[in-house]
């Protein structure tokens, strides 16, 4: 199990533009790699409406159970390795393993035979180090969509900023707010929803 504080920014771009920095920052298409986000919450979005997010992430025959909740500064995770059985129990909507992150999650959900899994999210993502953190290339596909993002992943919050937003004045890049992945999957699921009515 392990705990940490998350401080990143993130900016949706174009196809072209995101190119243009991956070959700015010569990213080789070997230096993508594939990852799997499995989203779970209730069927009344009791999870999203406290603010956090619960995912299993695949990723090379790996299976990490994470959930994120607010913290003053960034989101605090909780991580949990799993296994592939245990994954796959949980995501068809088996018993809710025993660990660190049910213990966190236990003041929002008290039935967790509640949670079901709501669909994927799949990232092509490449990383590189910058100015004292993470620059992260990702490429996500989810519901029919497709996006381009950039993050940046900072060990602080006002010094992280300005790095990043320099990063896009540089290269004059519009910065355009982000939503994360788990809310840009649900706001997208929530669209379809209404639109099949």
């Amino acid at each position: 199990m392990s705990q940490e504080l998350e401080i990143e920014f993130k900016n949706i771009v174009s196809e072209a533009d995101f190119d243009r920095l991956v070959n700015a920052f010569h990213i080789q298409p070997e230096d993508f790699h594939v990852q799997h986000n499995h989203y779970l919450d209730t069927e009344s979005f009791l999870l999203k409406k406290a603010g956090c997010a619960l995912r299993v992430r695949e990723k090379n025959g790996t299976f990490e159970l994470t959930l994120k909740e607010p913290a003053v500064d960034g989101l605090l995770e909780t991580n949990e390795v799993l296994s592939r059985s245990e994954a796959e129990t949980l995501l068809a909507g088996g018993p809710f393993p025993d660990g660190p992150v049910k213990k966190a999650i236990q003041y929002l959900i008290t039935d967790f035979t509640n949670l079901k899994h709501f669909g994927t999210l799949s990232t092509k993502r490449a990383e590189t180090a910058f100015e004292g953190g993470l620059l992260v290339f990702d490429n996500s596909f989810y519901l029919n969509r497709e996006d381009y993002e950039i993050e940046y992943e900072a060990a602080e919050r006002k010094s992280g900023e300005k790095i990043f937003h320099d990063l896009f004045k540089r290269y004059q890049i519009p910065v355009k707010q982000a939503d994360n992945k788990v809310r840009r999957f649900y706001n997208e699921k929530l669209r379809q929803s209404a639109g099949n009515k």
